[in-house]
């Protein structure tokens, strides 16, 4: 371990990782680790749908998908795409090619008109306030601080958020209104939000009547092994103990088909559908059906979608492995970095000695690697630690994933080293 190493010899380990780091800023190379985003081979696999849906544009019942009309979507589509989100086909609303857009109008239709029943417009609150599991997704927070709702950190941990601190807070809190959630394979750390977490987030006493649970499932199907695993339906479970308006359940095919022009999902209970359908009509007519028409087709139905999935998984898991192993191998036994290898989902979370993260970041980008900014974990960017990288490999190729892996390594080894001399610098003075 590093923090055992004797001064003399940590020097001089660190002197080796800085002509390292010197050769690796000299190759010139330019990658980037940034977002979550498909390849362009992942995207390739979805091509067929620029030639659907062919001459028909009929749905199943003679809907005529070229016209206005359908706002719920078309129940073939709902019904395709409604047991990947725990859910009936008549609890989903089909949205647009953006999941993040009808997450954000739930936001603004529960500022301006409340959540259904009795509720009162959020706006009309002194203070409103979200539960944020951290690390977490940098979108949901931007949502919160474009809108000035709170943001209250709870920690993540491989099954869910800390429940015991997430019903104390909820239960004393009225300006509580919601929580973030990322259920499986969790933005960034992997976390699977176990059958418990789920019976406890639906069971809870909250002191907001209107309090919801914002399910952001976006990584439903999105499986790195042979094991497809499954969570519980937070829609059944809420259901079960009397809370069934309390889920609002998004998710999309952005990283099923083409993350550009997929299709969204919201599901909740039959009256949050109307809700939100109420709200939805007063800025469409209807939705793109040529596009879900396209999908049906083109998926052919659940079997469809996961052998699809397990096409993407080909491409996309060796990317992972190549991430793990460069870390296994520079990494490993340090005491400066751990690492979660994710079952599924998008990204690898990276942590680093506390107080490291944004040199980290820094460093890598001046050697030509592009990484999300430290602190996107957390609300309004400030992780207190400092500690922890999101790391997005899918979109570059294995090649390039090889070399900004190697590259991260030596940034975190760099970084770290320099900081651990700097407090013995400091202690002996």
């Amino acid at each position: 371990m590093l923090t055992t190493l004797s001064t003399l010899d940590l020097a001089g380990f660190r002197d080796r990782v800085a002509q390292r780091y010197e050769a690796f800023a000299r190759r010139g190379l330019a990658l980037d680790l940034t977002r979550g985003k498909p390849s362009s081979e992942q995207l390739d696999l979805s091509n067929a749908l620029l030639s659907l849906p062919g001459d028909d544009f009929h749905a199943a019942d003679a809907t005529d998908a070229r016209n206005y009309g359908v706002l719920q979507g078309l129940p073939e589509l709902r019904a395709l795409l409604a047991p990947l989100f725990g859910a009936d086909p008549s609890q989903v609303v089909i949205g647009g090619n953006s999941s993040l857009g009808l997450m954000h109008d739930a936001i603004v239709y529960a500022l301006l008109s409340g959540v259904g029943g009795s509720s009162p417009p959020w706006s009309r609150e002194s203070r409103i306030a979200f539960l944020c599991p951290v690390p977490g997704y940098d979108r949901h927070f931007a949502i919160c601080h474009d809108f000035g709702i709170e943001m209250i950190p709870v920690a993540l941990g491989a099954d869910g958020p800390d429940m015991d601190d997430v019903e104390r807070l909820v239960a004393a809190d009225p300006g509580i209104k919601g929580i973030w959630c990322v259920p499986k394979y969790s933005n960034p750390t992997g976390a699977v939000y176990s059958a418990a977490t789920v019976e406890r987030l639906a069971a809870m006493t909250t002191a907001a009547p209107d309090f919801r649970v914002f399910w952001d499932n976006a990584y439903a199907v999105h499986h790195l092994t042979d094991e497809r695993i499954e969570i519980a339906s937070l829609i059944d479970a809420c259901a079960r103990h009397g809370h069934p308006h309390r889920p609002f359940v998004f998710g999309s095919t952005s990283k099923i088909t083409l993350a550009g022009a997929g299709v969204s999902v919201f599901a909740s209970s039959r009256e949050n559908v109307a809700w939100y359908l109420g709200r939805m009509g007063k800025r469409t007519i209807g939705a793109d059906k040529i596009n879900q028409l396209r999908h049906v087709r083109f998926l052919g139905g659940t079997a469809g979608l996961l052998a699809l999935m397990d096409r993407h998984r080909a491409i996309v898991a060796p990317k992972f492995a190549t991430v793990l192993e460069r870390f296994g191998r520079d990494l490993a036994g340090t005491g400066v970095a751990s690492w979660i290898e994710p079952r599924g989902g998008y990204f690898v979370s990276l942590d680093v000695l506390d107080g490291c993260a944004r040199k980290v970041v820094t460093l890598a980008r001046a050697a030509g690697i592009a990484l999300t900014p430290a602190g996107a974990t957390h609300p309004d960017g400030h992780d207190p630690h400092d500690r922890t990288v999101r790391i997005a490999p899918t979109y570059p190729d294995r090649g390039e994933v090889a070399a900004a892996a190697e590259g991260v390594a030596v940034c975190v080894l760099l970084a770290a080293t320099t900081a651990l001399l700097e407090a013995r610098t400091a202690q002996a003075r």
